[in-house]
């Protein structure tokens, strides 16, 4: 399925796509640490690029992870434009330090990541 353009014109969708790009992997919990938004309205997000075919979730006991889905080329080419600059790079880095001080992060195992 070819993903839906249309649902990445909400800022907060262009940068969990572009935290997704740069950490491969994020749970619901480290988008709501990182992205300082409340669960509800991040859970509603993340199924919404689901749906939309940008994004794949996996179950891990009670957490739930997601990352980039299969992406055609030119849907790769517009994350990459997000982390580039679509996203102003402040914001990511903020996202990104706020994530990496984050202390209920969830530990993954490389295998599990791929």
């Amino acid at each position: 399925m070819a993903p839906n353009l249309d649902v990445i014109a909400d800022s907060m969708r262009r940068r969990i796509l572009a935290l997704l790009a740069v950490e491969r992997e994020v749970c619901v919990c480290e988008f709501v640490a990182g992205l300082d938004e409340v669960q509800p309205a991040m859970s509603r997000h993340l199924a919404l690029l689901r749906d939309a075919g940008w994004i794949v979730a996996r179950r891990e006991g009670t957490w739930i992870h997601y990352r980039l889905a299969r992406l055609p080329s030119w849907a790769m080419t517009v994350i990459d434009a997000l982390v580039a600059g679509g996203v102003p790079a402040p914001a990511l880095r903020k996202a990104r330090a706020r994530l990496a001080a984050f202390p209920g992060r969830p530990s993954r195992t490389p295998e599990k990541i791929a």
